[in-house]
Formats: C-alpha cells, sequence, structure tokens
C-alpha cells in the first residue's frame, strides 16, 4: 500500500541562499570576460552567436538581479535535504522538491531531470500536478537534484552510472513514505525512470517520458514481429521530421557528448573557471533543442545562475555521461505500464512502428514542444500525465489506494 507519512526527521527544509561572496566572485570573472571574434556572416553554423553572448553577459554584469529569483524559486517550490546511502558510495546529501496535493488520495509521483536540465524544470508544472478538482488527477509530487547537479552533493567515487542515480531517487520515495509510486522524465530522466521500472518494478508502478533514444529500426533477429510491422508500416509526416531531427542532431549537435562521454573532466576546467564559457555550452542546447521557445534573457541567466553556484560545481553535472557510457548494464526492460508524450523538436523521435510493446500502454502527439517539455509546453504534458493516470486512463488506479482522486 503508498503510504501517505511525512517526511521523518532525516529531511531538512532547505532554501536557496547563495553566498554574497560567491556573487561578487561572479561578478568580478564576469568583468574579466575575454571573448572570441566571428566570423562574418556566421550566424548559428559555428556555434552560439557572438552577439547573444555580448548581450546576455552585458545583462549578467549589469542589471540582472540573481536574489530575485532566488526569492522566487524558494517561494514557489518547497526544497528539502536529506542523506541517501547509496550502495558502495555511501551517504549522499540528496536535495528535492515536495510538495503535496490537498487531495489525500493524490498520486505519488517522482520527477526526474537530465542534462542541461535540473530540479527547476518542474516548476510550471508543480502547481498544475497538485491542483486539486474533482474532475482530474492530483499528484503528489517530488523532484530531486540528481547527485552533482543543482544542490545534492556530487559523488566523490567514480562508477555512479545510471543504477545509483535510480537507487537514489527510488529510495527518496520510500524515505518519504510512498512505497508506491509513478515516474516521469526526459533526457536523463529516461534513462533513470526506466531504470527505476527495470529495477523496482514492485515499487515504481508505472513510467511516462517525453523522449525516446531508440537508435534503430526493430531487426528480424532482435524483434522479429515488430521488424515485420515496420516492414509494413509507412512513416506518417511526423516521423520523417523526426529522422530528419534524430539526423541533424547527430550529424550537427551531439560533439559535447562524445566530450562528456570520455573526457569531461578536460571540460570540467573550462567550465568551473568561466560563467561565459558555461553559459555558451549550455544556452547553445536551450535554443537548438527546443522548438522556437521564446527564452527571456533573465530566465537564461538563472537557468545559467543555478548551474554556476550549483553544490558540486558545473562540471560535476557532465560525469553522468562517461559513467553512462562505461557502465555494464544488466538490467532487463521494464514490464510496467509505460507512456510517451511526442513532441516534434525533441532530438530523437523514432518512428511509432519500433516502439510497439504490450507495455506501451499510453502515446500523445504534439504538434508542436522540443526537448524541455516540462519548461516548453508544460500545460500539455500535465493534460497527458491525465490521461493516462486519470479515469478511463490505462494507468488509472496503478498506486494501491492512491488512484489521484
Amino acid at each position: 500500500m503508498a503510504s501517505l507519512s511525512l517526511p521523518d526527521s532525516g529531511s531538512t527544509p532547505f532554501k536557496i541562499d547563495i553566498l554574497d561572496d560567491e556573487i561578487e566572485t561572479l561578478k568580478q570573472k564576469l568583468a574579466l570576460t575575454t571573448l572570441p571574434d566571428e566570423l562574418e556572416d556566421a550566424g548559428r553554423d559555428y556555434g552560439v552567436p557572438l552577439a547573444d553572448i555580448q548581450r546576455l553577459l552585458a545583462r549578467w554584469k549589469d542589471g540582472y538581479d540573481w536574489r530575485k529569483y532566488e526569492k522566487q524559486l524558494n517561494e514557489e517550490m518547497p526544497q528539502f535535504r536529506r542523506e541517501i546511502e547509496v550502495a558502495g558510495f555511501g551517504k549522499l546529501n540528496i536535495h528535492y522538491v515536495h510538495k503535496k496535493s490537498e487531495i489525500a488520495g493524490a498520486i505519488p509521483l517522482l520527477f526526474v531531470h537530465g542534462w542541461p536540465g535540473g530540479f527547476f524544470e518542474v516548476r510550471k508544472i508543480l502547481p498544475l500536478l497538485t491542483e486539486a478538482k474533482t474532475d482530474q488527477p492530483s499528484f503528489h509530487v517530488v523532484a530531486f537534484s540528481l547527485p552533482g547537479f543543482g544542490f545534492s552533493e556530487a559523488p566523490k567515487k567514480k562508477g555512479f552510472a545510471i543504477s545509483q542515480y535510480a537507487e537514489v531517487g527510488h529510495k527518496l520515495m520510500l524515505s518519504l513514505g510512498y512505497e508506491e509510486y509513478v515516474t516521469q522524465g526526459g533526457d536523463w530522466g529516461y534513462s533513470i525512470t526506466r531504470r527505476i521500472a527495470s529495477l523496482y518494478g514492485e515499487y515504481s508502478k508505472a513510467w511516462h517520458t517525453n523522449y525516446e533514444p531508440r537508435n534503430g529500426p526493430p531487426t528480424l533477429f532482435g524483434s522479429p514481429w515488430l521488424y515485420l510491422s515496420n516492414q509494413l508500416t509507412r512513416y506518417t509526416p511526423a516521423e520523417k521530421a523526426g529522422l530528419e531531427r534524430k539526423a541533424w542532431f547527430m550529424q550537427n549537435g551531439r560533439g559535447y557528448s562524445m566530450e562528456q562521454s570520455t573526457q569531461p573532466q578536460t571540460l570540467g576546467y573550462s567550465l568551473a573557471d568561466s560563467p561565459v564559457g558555461l553559459l555558451a555550452w549550455i544556452y547553445e542546447k536551450l535554443v537548438n533543442w527546443t522548438d522556437e521557445y521564446p527564452w527571456e534573457d533573465d530566465e537564461v541567466l538563472t537557468w545559467i545562475s543555478l548551474y554556476w553556484f550549483s553544490t558540486g560545481g558545473p562540471a560535476a553535472s557532465t560525469r553522468i555521461y562517461y559513467e553512462r557510457a562505461h557502465e555494464q548494464d544488466t538490467s532487463s526492460a521494464p514490464t510496467t505500464p509505460h507512456g510517451i508524450s511526442f513532441f516534434p523538436k525533441e532530438l530523437t523521435n523514432p518512428p511509432r512502428s519500433w516502439l510497439r510493446s504490450r507495455y506501451l500502454v499510453f502515446e500523445a502527439e504534439h504538434d508542436s514542444g522540443g526537448h524541455f517539455a516540462a519548461h516548453e509546453k508544460p500545460a500539455e504534458l500535465v493534460a497527458d500525465l491525465r490521461k493516462m493516470f486519470g479515469k478511463g486512463g490505462p494507468a488509472y488506479g496503478v498506486v494501491t489506494n492512491m488512484p489521484g482522486y
């Protein structure tokens, strides 16, 4: 049975409160920035345009008010810290958001972010998911900073890979009294929630993702039924566009992943020392991976500042790529209900015939949106979760005695 016990004494309320000295150091580094030149008519072909960085740097140095946004983050998201024991790695101090619905039988949901995202991606969907209405399911929401991200402690030993991130998320939910729960994630959140579903399916009753990193079509020997089905299926315009998007990403946008998967420490020196280097490294993805999302300068700078001020430092967040690339994964495929929301500008959007499974119980197609669904399209993502877990949905009632109403 899913419990509704309050966090025990191991949980400590947390407020973001960056030291004045850290803010001053950031300002000093920004003042000493040296920018590169740029080729004529380069556009975005070579990376982030110089004009974009010049504008953002000017705002960051003069006008951007970190304290204003720090206050907003603290007011909008109830935050906590607690120690989680990870097998082979000792205890880590984990930062998380935890907001309960007024509905006692709301569904416990673990939200898992990726890179270059963070716990703050839950910000827009938090009030929607926890909203109490009689005609739609409500959720108790937990969103944790992955170890090495945000205000969670970073691992100190090699080998902290997807199974360890999954262990942290699962143990966090149990520590909060949620003996059964569901998950939602994109980017690394896909890999982690999938691993949670595989390793802890007795507790994680269903999982929903907005990302599906399938690298190729089903093969005759690997999945005969899917192979034959795919041979008889014509791809839709949306699926063809998805394949084109994946091809573009593999050809023009994947260099960062290769570096972070092979030599993250080398990159880390630049990210840890240069706030503008960090800005350019992440801002490129915020623009390229979204669907013409209207980024505001302060919105971008808050996103980057959360990386700059993170407990482990910005370099720590890149190591997940290396650890995943070197992980020996022996986990089996999940056997719990799975739902997927497809957004056209996601980096990998495979044809639906590649994904067929008896456990894939929910699919939703959207005509706009990209990689950061919770931030770009919060209403659409929440609507999908309500359809999947609400009355009449394919995953209604999966959590014992907590159907959402």
